[in-house]
């Protein structure tokens, strides 16, 4: 099972995971991405991993639990 994780202090919100995701993730009012907290669906796990390596400051990592 893979979950997606946001690390707040890391984060610039940029917005790209939310671009790339949009499916799982969705960004607040300030730009920074709200992730649920459940696992990734395996039909979007590719995307998942795109997302991730498309964060400039590596705030967003792909997680398996």
């Amino acid at each position: 099972m893979n979950r997606v994780t946001v690390d707040p202090i890391a984060c610039r919100a940029h917005g790209l995971c939310a671009d790339v995701l949009p499916e799982l993730i969705t960004v607040d009012e300030w730009g920074y991405p709200v992730v649920p907290g459940e696992a990734v669906p395996e039909s979007l796990l590719a995307e998942a991993r795109r997302a991730a390596a498309a964060c400039p400051t590596l705030a967003l990592r792909l997680r398996k639990t």
